[in-house]
Order: structure tokens, then sequence, then C-alpha cells
């Protein structure tokens, strides 16, 4: 068994029946959590040693966004997910380049990786990094509007635009919470979508519900549609076109970012 270990050591690698082995017989080892099935390491004596992470799930900041912007060039990763964070869609673009290299499925970002993802990309150019605006009517988008699929709400002109990549897709009128009941603004993802929703807390139907923060939504209004800005909602971002709302929510999928702002 020893000698079965040692010829793996010098493979670089350590299968789950061998880690099983390494147990029972005492001898000390580190393997990734929840998976015994491939251990990558460099060898230290009898030790697996997991290559340092550059950048990982939770890591955040520009370096992250350029790592992105290779992925997306290479098509493993959608725009719409293209920001300063690594998530769950960056680890999984990472362990599909991984993957394609041939080399250990880390989830993030190595030494190894990094040289391995910039010899088959190009350095990203600023316009890939930070797209610039959308414009509608002469005037520009807040400017995290600009990347991926993003419902882009703007309390100073009561409208909710549906922006991919920059191009404005759809226009919406909307209406906000009352003073005591303020839509919060800020930089949102979409929770989950609700088709038939019914409010539990204030019993009325929330249809074409897509949640963002908390109890607040995206959603069709009736009383909007009947009674215009006389009304207000207890925080959503109510819609009062019927027809529109249906295409959108067709549209948004969980995880779309969504910009509640003033301009």
């Amino acid at each position: 068994m020893r000698g079965l270990i040692i010829r793996n050591v010098l493979t670089g690698l350590v299968t789950g029946a061998i880690f099983a082995a390494l147990l029972s017989s005492g001898t000390s080892a580190t393997a990734a959590p929840n998976d015994f099935k491939t251990v990558p390491f460099e060898v230290s004596g009898e030790l697996p040693i997991y290559p340092k992470a550059l950048w990982k799930n939770g890591s955040t900041g520009t370096n992250v966004r350029k790592v992105e912007a290779r992925l997306v060039q290479l098509k493993l990763l959608e725009k719409r997910y293209q920001d300063d964070e690594f998530g769950t869609m960056t680890r999984s673009a990472v362990k599909k380049f991984q993957q394609s290299k041939g080399i250990p499925q880390l989830g993030y970002i190595d030494q190894n990786t990094l040289t391995k993802l910039a010899a088959v990309t190009h350095e990203p150019t600023q316009t890939e990094l930070f797209p610039p605006a959308p414009v509608v009517s002469g005037k520009k988008l807040d400017p995290r509007c600009a990347t991926g699929a993003v419902m882009c709400i703007d309390k100073s002109t009561r409208k909710l635009r549906y922006v991919v990549d920059g191009v404005v897709k759809m226009q919406l009128d909307v209406r906000f919470g009352a003073v005591k009941t303020a839509t919060r603004e800020g930089s949102f993802t979409v929770g989950w979508k609700s088709r038939n929703h019914v409010s539990k807390l204030y019993d009325s139907a929330m249809p074409f519900a897509m949640f963002f923060s908390g109890g607040q939504a995206v959603h069709y209004s009736s009383d909007f549609a009947a009674r215009g800005y006389n009304g207000a909602s207890h925080g959503c971002v109510n819609v009062r076109d019927l027809g529109k709302i249906k295409v959108l929510f067709s549209e948004i999928k969980v995880g779309d970012k969504v910009i509640v702002y003033r301009s």
C-alpha cells in the first residue's frame, strides 16, 4: 500500500480509496471539503498541500472582474455575472475551464490556472471590463445597469427598464412605496419568483412577483392599473402593464440584477 501511495504522490493525485487507506493507517492527510475523489497537491513528505488560492469564492475586487472578463471571452461565463465578486457562477466557470485544460478542478484561481487562462485569452479592454452605461433619450442610466440582465429601476422618472448588456429591451411605468414603507434603494439580485403570489401580510394579489429585497418585489398591480399614481405600494415596485410584465417575468432569471436608484 505504501508503494501505491508513493506512486500516487509522484503523480500528484490521491484517490478516494487511497485517502481512506491513509486515514485507516494513521497517516496524516488533508482533503478538500466534500471531495475525496481527486485530491491535487504538491509533494511535501506525504502531506497533500493545495495550491495557493489567488481568488476564490467570496473574493472581490478588480482582479476578480478581470478573471471574469477572460471567462466571458471563452463563453464560459455570461456577461450578466461579470462584476467584482467571485460567486457561484464564477466558480462553476472556473471549474469548467480547469476541466477543459485537464488540470485539477479546484473551483478557484491558483497561479497555474491563471497562467493557462491568460495564455488562451487577451488582456481585457476597458470596455470589456466596464461597458459604457446605456443611454435612454439622451440620458445615461445608472452605470451598474451596463452589464448583464438588469431590472434598472429609476425612482426619479418612475420607470423600470429591462437592460441586457447595455441595451434597453423594455420600459415600464412603475410606482413605489409610501414614505413609511419606502422601496429600498441599492443593488440587489432576484432571489425568487412567484407567478401567482398572494401576500400573507396584506392579503393582496401580487401576480408575476420577482422578489429582490426581503418581501419587496417587482410585480403587477391591478390597483396601479386602475388608480395610477394616486396610490402607493407597501414597498414593492408596482407595474401597471400586465402584458409587459408577463414578458418581463419570462425573461428575468433568479440571480439577475436589480438596481433601484434616483437619477
